[in-house]
């Protein structure tokens, strides 16, 4: 699918959805120290003995990392006119992989974003065991079949990717792919 048929799509669907896959949690979460938020020179995260017990004030949501979020969604995110993102910042500060729960808990506990959820990241991915697989040749016709935007992970310079260019993106080796200027979009 090309940049502009994706845009083309999405020119069709109510703005305000949000676009990311949610399970409620229901386990408590080790609790972690960074040192990188108070160091200039990175080092390794220390590990708690203590767990972060489940909160009673809000239901706890994981999911994926690679989320299509709303304008709408990450305003009230940012200027936070309601409390819930403010305390998820602080609920999450020492979790460690916490950008797979924030937005996913923010967007089912607040009564104005419940409704605009779409179970589904938009990507394909392969699995193996808890990782996803470099994807190849071989998952091509899968991945077109799919028919989601976006897609990982590849391995540097693998031959799907100048297929993906040459078939989907009809793109010349070497150039961009051709679509309709920023201009012509906005007509």
């Amino acid at each position: 699918m090309t940049q502009h048929d994706t845009l083309h799509i999405f020119s069709y669907l109510p703005r305000d959805l949000n676009f990311l896959v949610t399970l409620e949690f229901s386990r408590a979460r080790p609790i972690i120290i960074d040192p990188g938020l108070y160091h200039l020179k990175k080092s390794g995260v220390f590990w708690a003995k203590e767990k972060i017990s489940m909160p009673a004030s809000f239901k706890v949501f994981m999911g994926s990392e690679w989320v299509m979020l709303s304008r709408s969604f990450l305003e009230f995110c940012i200027w936070s006119w309601d409390n819930l993102p403010r305390t998820l910042l602080m609920y999450y500060t020492n979790f460690l992989y916490s950008l797979e729960g924030y937005f996913h808990t923010i967007v089912c506990n607040h009564k104005d974003y419940q409704n605009t959820t779409m179970n589904h990241d938009l990507h394909y991915i392969k699995w193996e065991n808890k990782y996803p697989i470099n994807l190849a040749l071989k998952h091509f016709e899968d991945m077109v079949q799919s028919g989601v935007p976006f897609a990982r992970t590849f391995a540097t310079d693998d031959p799907v990717l100048d297929k993906i260019d040459k078939d989907i993106l009809r793109r010349s080796s070497g150039r961009f792919s051709p679509g309709l200027g920023v201009w012509e979009l906005l007509v």
